[in-house]
């Protein structure tokens, strides 16, 4: 749940020359905008036409039903002209292509499909300069452009397949959907429009689809979707992987290089068993008929349940012991010690009912439906085993359907594979379980590039659901804000819990051992409980890796571990606390409208429904941090359309900040270096004070003006601090016995809170880097969050600091953040003062108060490839995330700490301690 950067540009490699029209090259453009299908060489197309179109040259039109078709009509050239691989924005490229893709099975229909991110390009000349300046190329390097947007799931069930046509047509996901910039409801549809599908019913239903939608189902095969489906996933898809034994959940990092081979379960309505090589390397090596199907059609015909989730609610109050003989009903309540055997042992599920004079109605639905489940679950457990054991395979993944992450079908097949592997195999679960085959297909367009997204390119996100028909819940949000904010409005009014919208089993539903009794069972199901397990898929290509961590994969940028349910508590009174407060705020900066109140109302029902579901399960939207609970709560007042809540307060703080800057620039001119230096940390430490995300803080701001809190803060600044490296940072910067150090060649400094924080701490820090020939790239965030400075607000801080400060002023004209004072012949600022180093701004990629090094924009990316020196700021970023990281090169962390529990656990200290770590490259 991090990351986010708003680059929408598609990079096509340089076989597009500046949209020329070239009739020799592998892609024809007309000059009408007619495409010609990329990756075929245009001499063989009337090999392949068989009497097809024709461009308006007469040329023969390939289009190819595997290959991806690009709609290049109106597209332009974002950036350089010159540049060997430049970026082309195709602003139609969603038209005429499906975005959509089905798994049709026996009992369920599951839907993958794709929504375009809104355009979000801006023509920032400061920012074309700060690319030139760092080497930033705008080429893509793909052979396919990848579409940055999101990658929804949603099913339905098979038997309500008029629903599903339904929902499909009300999205107009068969004709590119509703965010296609040129769709129109009144335009005919398009004959040839095909959409991908797999699974028995995508030919069963084919005609169907023909006559509701006016589309073709282009069928692909079950197997290659499956596998397909599950590697993309498994490399693309930081914690997709998890074990579940005992009740306990725990993710799985899998190392993509180190994936095959493994073992593929998938428990549909039967069970096919998948011995996976590589990519597109598989063979199905066993299978049963015994599968979710089996559990479904007894389980029916035995309690009269009308669908799966109903049986699987039966079976939470279940007890097997009365239908099941078990070792110690045959032993006179004996264990059979010798061959490893408890008394608790099933023997023979369904066994008792030989003995039993009862008839069907005398045994209790809910223990029938326990039964039949360990009975299926077991089994499927013991023949994966054993499928394991013949190829030497450790690692078995199980997916389908049929588990839908209910905790006690996980349970017991963990169990049957510890307990026949005698621990030696592991029994992994998919977060999207049952998606695999829908992925799979999707992928199959080929279009979007997928087959090499990463990781760091996908952030899963939780947006509330949405009701669809007859209320019912279908995953992602509508695009109407305020039908969704009524819907909510409603269940209120009917005093109905909202459920947020990733719901699982309750805990406590299973017992030890899987073969035993459950010791406890849980309350019933959620009714939506099989509704949506997973979020929404953010696809952006811009992400990357910051090339400066030590060892990317064992980093980890949480440093509160909120597995503790203890700590889990404690943290969500904290957020639930500032929660009025926050609303407040976001009302505020909408003006107070009555429309501004509903959508605060809605914005605080919907999170604090999060962390209810959280608080319930908190592995449920993956591996929580306390960084994913912050970003959590950003994106939930962005997606009630509160953009930026202290958008006021920031500028407020902004402008007392810099009235007062040029008195405080003056005073450490007036200091010798030695003092300067550590004044300059001290000032850092001290405006580190303001932030609106502390309650602690938030209390200071009613008893005095910020300059007063800021002074009042460094006059306490008494060393040692807490965490106190500064004599060694002290020798870095200035030295020892004489020896001058060299400068760093550029330094990354990730600033923190708008006002005193930015303009009194780290730009003064920064004017002394600049001073000693350093570059200086400030890294703010990329949308708001709280009170944090984002990078477009950055130039204009640092514009009005300059006007008193002729470092800054000319660092700043050097690094592109003073176009208007630059020389008007030329662009690149730096050649008007060659003799300044640039002081640069960037966005992270991000919109929270921490960051995922993992994930952050390629700006920031480029940026760190000549950096040595990394400065993090403030808590959120210092000591939330990343006060463990480490780096290739020197770092700095500085923060104040302003919570008590985080000082207690992280320094040993107080609330009000001070953070000055440095680390030497390592």
């Amino acid at each position: 749940m991090a990351g986010l950067n708003g680059d929408p540009f598609l990079g096509i490699d340089d076989n597009i020359e500046k949209l020329q029209y070239n009739n020799n090259s592998k892609e024809a453009i007309d000059k009408e905008g007619l495409v010609v299908g990329i990756g075929e060489d245009s001499s063989n197309n009337k090999n392949n036409n068989q009497g097809g179109e024709k461009d308006m040259a007469g040329n023969s039109i390939h289009r190819s039903g595997s290959r991806p078709q690009l709609d290049l009509s109106k597209a332009e050239i974002q950036g350089n002209s010159e540049e060997r691989d430049p970026t082309i924005l195709l602003p139609n490229q969603t038209d005429d292509i499906s975005h959509l893709a089905l798994d049709i099975g026996g009992s369920l229909i599951k839907l993958v499909y794709f929504s375009r991110h809104e355009d979000q390009s801006v023509d920032d000349k400061r920012k074309k300069i700060v690319k030139e300046r760092l080497g930033i190329s705008n080429g893509n390097r793909r052979n396919f452009p990848v579409l940055g947007g999101r990658l929804h799931f949603v099913k339905f069930e098979t038997s309500k397949l008029n629903e599903c046509l339904d929902f499909i047509s009300s999205k107009q996901l068969h004709r590119g959907g509703i965010d296609s910039h040129h769709w129109n409801s009144e335009a005919p549809a398009n004959e040839n429009a095909v959409i991908k599908a797999t699974g028995g019913g995508a030919y069963k239903f084919a005609d169907l689809f023909k006559e509701r939608l006016g589309v073709s189902i282009d069928k692909e095969d079950e197997m290659d979707c499956l596998v397909a489906g599950a590697n993309f996933l498994l490399k693309a898809i930081r914690h997709e992987a998890f074990t579940h034994m005992e009740g306990h959940k725990e993710f799985v990092q899998i190392d993509h290089n180190d994936l095959f081979p493994y073992l593929l379960v998938n428990i549909g309505s039967g069970v096919s068993i998948i011995k996976v090589d590589g990519d597109g390397k598989f063979q199905r090596v066993s299978g049963t008929n015994v599968g979710g199907g089996t559990y479904w059609g007894l389980g029916r015909l035995l309690t009269k349940c009308n669908n799966f989730d109903e049986l699987l609610e039966l079976s939470q109050r279940g007890d097997n012991r009365t239908i099941d003989m078990l070792v110690g009903d045959i032993y006179g309540g004996m264990d059979y010690s010798k061959i490893g055997l408890s008394a608790s042992t099933i023997a023979s599920s369904f066994g008792k009912a030989i003995s039993d004079k009862k008839e069907l109605q005398d045994y209790r639905p809910e223990d029938i439906s326990l039964s039949l489940l360990r009975m299926i679950s077991y089994n499927i457990g013991q023949i994966s085993y054993l499928n394991a054991l013949r190829f030497g395979l450790k690692r078995i993944f199980f997916g389908g359907f049929f588990i839908r992450g209910h905790a006690y079908t996980m349970d017991t097949i963990s169990f049957a594979v510890h307990f026949w592997s005698k621990g030696e195999a592991q029994a992994m679960f998919l977060r999207h379980e049952g998606f695999l085959g829908a992925v799979g297909a999707f992928m199959s367009y080929q279009k979007h590039g997928l087959d090499d997204l990463m990781v760091h390119h996908l952030v899963e996100r939780f947006p509330m659901g949405a009701p669809y028909t007859g209320g019912k819940i279908h995953g992602p949000p509508l695009g109407d804000l305020n039908e969704k904010i009524s819907w909510m409005e409603k269940f209120v009014l009917k005093g109905t819990e909202i459920t947020a919208p990733v719901p699982m089993a309750p805990p406590g539903t299973t017992g030890l051992g899987g073969f035993e009794v459950p010791s406890s069972r849980g309350a019933t199901l959620r009714s939506d409980a099989s509704a949506l397990n997973v979020g929404v898929l953010h696809l952006v290509p811009t992400l990357e890796v910051f090339p400066l961590l030590a060892d990317p994969k064992m980093y980890e940028p949480n440093t509160i571990d909120l597995s503790d349910h203890k700590e889990l508590e404690y943290w969500f009174t904290v957020l639930s606390g500032h929660l009025p407060d926050l609303v407040d705020k976001a009302v505020a900066s909408e003006g107070g409208t009555d429309d501004a109140k509903r959508r605060g109302d809605a914005f605080a029902r919907a999170f604090s429904a999060h962390l209810a579901r959280l608080m319930e399960e908190p592995a449920a939207y993956g591996k929580l941090g306390l960084a994913n609970l912050l970003e959590l709560r950003e994106e939930c007042l962005r997606e009630f359309q509160f953009l930026d809540a202290y958008r006021s307060i920031k500028q407020r703080e902004n402008e007392a900040s810099l009235a007062v800057l040029p008195d405080l620039l003056l005073e450490l001119d007036h200091m010798d270096e030695e003092t300067r230096l550590l004044t300059l940390i001290e000032g850092v430490l001290a405006a580190n004070i303001f932030d609106w995300g502390s309650r602690a803080c938030v209390d200071f701001y009613h008893k005095g003006t910020i300059i007063e809190i800021y002074r009042m803060s460094r006059n306490k600044m008494q060393r040692p601090w807490r965490v106190d490296d500064f004599d060694l940072f002290k020798e870095r910067m200035l030295g020892s016995e004489g020896k001058k150090p060299r400068p760093h060649k550029r330094a990354l400094l990730f600033v923190d809170n708008s006002g005193a924080d930015i303009v009194l701490g780290m730009l003064p820090l920064a004017r002394e880097l600049l001073r000693r020939g350093t570059e200086v790239v400030l890294v703010a965030n990329s949308l708001p969050a709280l009170n944090d400075v984002t990078a477009m607000e950055v130039p204009d801080i640092v514009a009005e600091a300059a006007k008193h400060c002729d470092i800054l002023r000319r660092a700043a004209e050097a690094g592109g953040l003073l176009v208007d004072a630059m020389n008007n012949n030329s662009l690149d600022g730096s050649r008007g003062n060659s003799s300044s180093v640039p002081l640069m701004v960037v966005e992270n990629g991000c919109g929270s108060p921490c960051i995922d090094l993992r994930q952050v924009s390629s700006e920031l990316a480029a940026a760190a490839k000549h950096a040595d020196l990394v400065i993090l700021e403030g808590m959120g970023r210092a000591l939330h995330t990343n006060f463990n990281a480490r780096f290739k090169c020197e770092a700095l962390k500085l923060a104040m700490v302003k919570n008590q529990r985080l000082a207690e656990k992280l320094i040993k200290g107080k609330i009000y301690d001070c953070v000055c770590r440095y680390e030497p490259a390592t």
